[in-house]
């Protein structure tokens, strides 16, 4: 069987961030389980135009009036945020929190703009407060213009916490993307069975010079469950404005037809009929010198039905490369190639 073309505009397709298209409203959040999760709610209100959301988290308020705050964004389009970690103290029956942020500031005229400094966050003891309850909350925020993307320009630490490395900072925020993503359907935290893998990845995008200084890439996979004879993996990789983001990667869709209906039998026909966008990859790892992740998911024990996709690092993102499949009950191992771009010029 000769290798079935992809459409041009699935060839290109790799990297999806998760979040809706730059024209769809992201989906709604509000999320005050901590410091982190309230700014990214904030910027989430902001982003959804939901001022009187926005100006609530706060306390006292930002402005005099929502009217002021909600006209301080007339010319934003959009904002983009990264957060470190924050450091906490605790003081008459509160606890105070200090949060690194840097934000990315779309204006409707399509320049960008980044910001950067730090957020106080007050939450008074649960255990102690009556009616009306009052919810962890913003205090204070400074940020101010800064130069590089919002990564680069985030502060090491608020207050007088230590100043935090940048590979910790990434650590710790990968972690809590990864459970809050994939917490009801992979171990999580303590519960996982080895720590998750980082690797920095040096790139430039096609469009840029050869004397371009190069973009860093990180890319963290996650062990996700193990069953009978299949372990999954969750990706998070954080893109050119150093937002860190999962992973999904191209998968073709297959129609597999057998001899007589009946799996055990031949196979007489396996074809792609689309593609679909997997989160979760099944016994894969990625090769730090090909640079590519390579996923060989079994489809029984013997693992004489099987297939393996290739996806290569590139530009930024990754690219499905090559797929093959055995759909073969046959207890031997012959896997068609349906998927080859390395072979095409």
């Amino acid at each position: 069987m000769k290798p079935l073309p992809l459409v041009a505009a699935m060839a290109s397709f790799l990297l999806v961030s998760g979040l809706p298209p730059a024209a769809a409203d992201p989906a709604y959040l509000d999320d005050r389980s901590s410091p982190e999760a309230l700014v990214r709610s904030l910027y989430n209100a902001i982003n959804r135009k939901e001022y009187a959301r926005a100006y609530a988290y706060f306390s006292p308020p930002p402005t005099e009036t929502l009217d002021a705050y909600a006209e301080g964004y007339a010319d934003t389009e959009s904002v983009e945020v990264v957060t470190g970690l924050a450091s906490q103290e605790g003081a008459a029956g509160s606890v105070y929190y200090s949060l690194p942020v840097a934000i990315l500031a779309q204006n409707t005229n399509g320049q960008d703009q980044v910001f950067a400094g730090c957020y106080t966050l007050r939450l008074a003891d649960p255990l102690v407060q009556t009616t009306p309850f009052t919810p962890l909350h913003i205090e204070e925020a400074h940020l101010s213009p800064a130069d590089g993307p919002p990564r680069e320009a985030l502060p090491t630490a608020c207050g007088d916490a230590p100043p935090q490395e940048e590979g910790n900072i990434l650590f710790e925020e990968a972690r809590k993307i990864f459970a809050t993503l994939y917490g009801d359907e992979c171990r999580t935290g303590a519960d996982a069975p080895e720590e998750p893998q980082h690797h920095v990845i040096p790139f430039n995008y096609a469009y840029e010079e050869p004397d371009t200084p190069p973009h860093e890439a990180h890319l963290f996979r996650f062990f996700c469950n193990v069953g009978a004879y299949n372990e999954t993996h969750a990706y998070l990789m954080t893109d050119g404005r150093g937002q860190l983001l999962p992973l999904r990667f191209a998968t073709p869709e297959l129609d597999i037809r057998y001899e007589n209906d009946d799996m055990e039998g031949a196979v007489e026909e396996m074809r792609i009929i689309g593609y679909t966008s997997d989160d979760l990859l099944l016994n894969s790892e990625f090769d730090p010198d090909t640079l590519e992740i390579i996923s060989r998911a079994k489809w029984r024990g013997l693992g004489d039905a099987s297939a393996t996709g290739i996806w290569l690092f590139r530009s930024g993102a990754f690219t499905l490369v090559k797929y093959e499949a055995d759909a073969s009950y046959d207890g031997e191992v012959n896997p068609e190639l349906l998927v080859d771009y390395y072979s095409t010029p």
